[in-house]
């Protein structure tokens, strides 16, 4: 007898954790290429014309993708509790304002429409990137010349990624750049700044630190907005900051990681 209840107490057990891990809030980062070309990075990937006819149709086959999320809120690469947001999407719902280039409009403000949603959510938050600090350091101990070489291995694969988008449909490129592999690259990219440093002078543990503080901050944000156990949040961000928030998501016990491969079957 006592041992049907130890097992009727596991079973019962199990299938309440079940329920738990199938109503944890939903977090989707979808990486992004910058549309609008702001110049604001270190290394700037040249987009062709968003605007254009042939891109517009793409734009609308990547939004029937995102649909399948059904997402009951959108998030954006934008300054927190922005008023200027707001008032750009009310004006957007009510006909009186035009989509622009950028990434926030052409996925965030007509994704949110179309869903029917009635605000969108700028999560961004500014952070320190010392990168100067590491120059110097690279300079003044001899190893500028394998910094540069890091560096134009990032030009390289900034100039894959703009090859990539010329040749392939707006869908693919976010394929591509949402992949684990290219997740995975882009973490690792910063992991190659820790050489350089020494105790004293920590050039680029400090670099990587405060890059993955301002992610852990914009990531508090996006958590806050998980109101619901229901809740599914798309998060639209520069892909450099993907497997960075996909970790945050990750670590998070109360919440579930989702990807565009699970939309897509491609990974």
């Amino acid at each position: 007898m006592k041992q049907t209840f130890l097992c009727l107490a596991v079973l019962a057990l199990s299938l309440l954790c079940t329920a738990q891990k199938q109503t944890r809030p939903e977090i989707l980062i979808l990486g992004t290429y910058h549309m609008a070309n702001p110049g604001r990075d270190i290394h700037n990937m040249q987009a062709d014309d968003v605007l254009s006819p042939k891109r517009q149709q793409e734009m609308e086959q990547l939004i029937e993708v995102l649909k399948r999320f059904r997402p009951t809120k959108v998030a954006i690469e934008d300054d927190v509790d922005s008023e200027r947001v707001a008032r750009q999407y009310s004006d957007y719902l009510a006909g009186k304002y035009t989509l622009t280039r950028n990434e926030t409009n052409q996925v965030g403000y007509r994704l949110a429409r179309e869903l029917g949603h009635k605000a969108v959510y700028p999560v961004d938050e500014e952070g320190e990137f010392p990168f100067q600090r590491v120059i110097n350091y690279a300079k003044a101990n001899g190893t500028i010349d394998k910094f540069n070489a890091l560096e134009a291995e990032t030009d390289t694969m900034v100039k894959e990624e703009g090859e990539f988008l010329s040749s392939h449909t707006v869908l693919q490129m976010f394929e591509y750049l949402n992949s684990d592999a290219a997740a995975a690259q882009g973490v690792a990219h910063y992991y190659a700044y820790i050489p350089y440093g020494e105790p004293g002078e920590d050039a680029g543990p400090d670099l990587v630190a405060a890059w993955f503080q301002r992610n852990i901050r914009i990531y508090h944000n996006i958590r806050m907005l998980a109101a619901s156990p229901d809740d599914r949040i798309l998060v639209i961000y520069g892909a450099g900051h993907l497997g960075w928030l996909q970790q945050d998501v990750s670590n998070d016990a109360s919440v579930q990681l989702r990807k565009l491969s699970d939309l897509t079957g491609k990974k």
